[in-house]
């Protein structure tokens, strides 16, 4: 049986919950396939370094920002991005992954963070007009993309713990460039997006790895996995001593 080798990168903290739901969403799909899901720390991601996750077959990009080094998590979303390597960004991953699309495919080197800059004057990212913290919403899927297909045509009710989303002042930067928007919450606020002509490349601002302590493993994280094995393990190499604990 082929063993899928993913990277969750982000700041791993048994205190927070998503973290926690993501170890118990690896372990409830290990029952169906191997996965050796590594734990790896943005500070030690560093921007142009191929070694960091050339043996992994998928990317995850996981909540808990700020992160220790954001350029760390922007380079692991733009190496699975540009690679066609299977990619997952719940909550801060979302959003990081927007902020590294805007900044590198459509050219806006300025489009910033609120969180990280306050001051910014492109707050591509900014804070929500409600804040989701420990919060529900139903996402209602736009019918675009291949989002439908992996997650269902029918409203789902999620969770959120987070502040910060995509600004809607700019949400018409995205139109037509290929990063669309296939999933929105209740008052149209965008909430899922996924980028056309790749294997898998989807970001959540909500945390659907959550279902896993109802003892389920949310559609999302299943066709990640799915897609991940499509891809099959390049050569394994030895296991770094900067990663995290193994799951």
């Amino acid at each position: 049986m082929q063993t899928l080798r993913l990277a969750l990168v982000g700041d791993f903290s048994e205190a927070i919950t998503a973290h926690r739901a993501i170890n118990e969403s690896m372990r409830l799909a290990s029952g169906r396939r191997r996965i050796d899901a590594q734990w790896l720390h943005t500070s030690h991601v560093q921007p142009r370094d191929e070694h960091a996750l050339e043996s992994f077959d998928g990317v995850w990009c996981v909540p808990g920002s700020p992160y220790a080094n954001p350029e760390g998590a922007l380079w692991a979303i733009e190496w699975a991005r540009t690679r066609n390597v299977p990619f997952l960004g719940t909550c801060g991953g979302f959003q990081h992954a927007v902020l590294e699309f805007v900044r590198h495919v459509l050219g806006r080197a300025q489009a910033a963070h609120a969180e990280l800059e306050p001051g910014a004057a492109f707050p591509l990212i900014a804070p929500l007009a409600c804040a989701l913290v420990e919060k529900s919403e139903r996402i209602l899927p736009t019918g675009r993309g291949r989002f439908a297909q992996w997650y269902g045509a029918s409203p789902r009710t999620e969770g959120f713990h987070c502040s910060f989303g995509l600004n809607p002042d700019y949400e018409a930067l995205l139109k037509n460039s290929g990063l669309e928007v296939v999933a929105r919450g209740e008052q149209g606020e965008v909430r899922a997006v996924e980028l056309a002509g790749h294997p898998f490349f989807i970001g959540t601002l909500f945390q659907p790895e959550r279902s896993a302590l109802r003892g389920e493993i949310h559609p999302l994280v299943d066709a990640f996995l799915q897609a991940a094995a499509q891809r099959g393990s390049p050569a394994a190499s030895a296991p770094d001593a900067a990663l995290g604990p193994r799951i």
